[in-house]
């Protein structure tokens, strides 16, 4: 079915009713705070053992000895209801004592550790130490925070992502947090990404998926690396299940993070249409804003995919429940 469909913002009460929502298997491709949000939507409509998040690890880097997950972090505290509200990562109600003192000590302090977000990192570093992989320590991690969905790394292997600009090439870490996305982006790549392989469990999950959704992440720097891992774009483009994306432009603007200023500076247009041609060997469907409406007869058209025009901003939880809602509907119609 090659259509554009309209989303409509149905009886706020029944939005997040069980019943209203197809119990299915559903995997989503993860990244950054808009993935997060995502996340959570699901969760309101679907029971834990339906859910499969796979995250993005090639954020990952080493800061002060410790190893830092981002964007794992920010899916667990999002799901575990423990995520700063204002940024949408991080603790909520944080201290900041040990960054504190960290200055004192004119150490660096650009990476922001909140003293309870601290104990995460001290925990996954112990434990990769010990030996257990990425994989074995985020469920770990994920059990003891309370989060019943299942959570999982990209890869056990390093994978990390360098950004080529036009004042040198830089980690990402420091391109993103450091330097605030200022620099002009010229290229990107992952570094170890030849010899890193995804888990068994992420293979797994894939191949028994029902729907498979590609979060509202920053297409480059968030999905590009899980897709780039080798055999994963060939099971995705073998599996029967629907595969959604949604986007993360919204009237060519980000929703969150420098999505749209790296397609501005690597000359692609910012807009929907590039986002959908950037997964299209791999799609059947594409979520865009109703702001955006415009591009979804080019997308189905000249693409071949089913799209769907509501709004994807997620304001708040009710937001995002009937968001992922009308996704799920959208997907089990192709």
């Amino acid at each position: 079915m090659n259509a554009v469909i309209y989303g409509t913002s149905t009886d706020p009460a029944s939005l997040g009713d069980p019943d209203t929502v197809p119990q299915v298997n559903v995997v989503a491709l993860l990244g950054g705070v808009g993935g997060a949000k995502l996340a959570s939507g699901l969760a309101q409509l679907l029971p834990p053992e339906r859910l499969t998040f796979v995250v993005n690890t090639a954020d990952d880097f080493e800061h002060l000895g410790l190893h830092i997950s981002p964007d794992l972090d920010t899916v667990m505290y999002t799901l575990a209801g423990l995520v700063n509200p204002e940024t949408g990562w991080g603790v909520k109600d944080d201290t900041w004592n040990t960054l504190a003192m960290l200055a004192h000590y004119k150490a660096p302090t650009w990476f922001r550790l909140g003293d309870r977000d601290l104990a995460t990192h001290l925990l996954r570093t112990q434990w990769l130490r010990e030996g257990f992989s990425l994989n074995q320590v985020t469920q770990r991690l994920c059990s003891l925070l309370g989060v019943r969905q299942r959570v999982l790394p990209m890869s056990d292997a390093p994978v990390r992502t360098w950004v080529l600009t036009d004042e040198g090439e830089m980690a990402f870490q420091e391109y993103f947090v450091r330097r605030a996305w200022q620099p002009r982006v010229r290229a990107i790549r992952f570094e170890g990404i030849e010899q890193a392989q995804p888990t068994s469990a992420v293979m797994n999950a894939l191949a028994d998926a029902d729907v498979i959704l590609f979060g509202p992440s920053n297409p480059f720097v968030s999905l590009d690396p899980i897709l780039a891992l080798p055999e994963v774009r060939d099971i995705l483009s073998a599996v029967r299940a629907p595969r959604v994306a949604i986007s993360p432009i919204v009237a060519g603007q980000a929703l969150k993070g420098p999505a749209a200023k790296m397609m501005h500076e690597l000359n692609l247009e910012v807009s929907p249409v590039t986002v959908a041609a950037h997964y299209r060997d791999v799609l059947t469907g594409f979520v865009l804003d109703h702001r955006d409406a415009a591009y979804a007869t080019t997308i189905t058209a000249q693409m071949g995919i089913c799209t769907l025009v509501t709004d994807i901003v997620m304001h708040d939880a009710l937001a995002r429940a009937r968001l992922a809602r009308e996704i799920l509907q959208f997907a089990l119609q192709q």
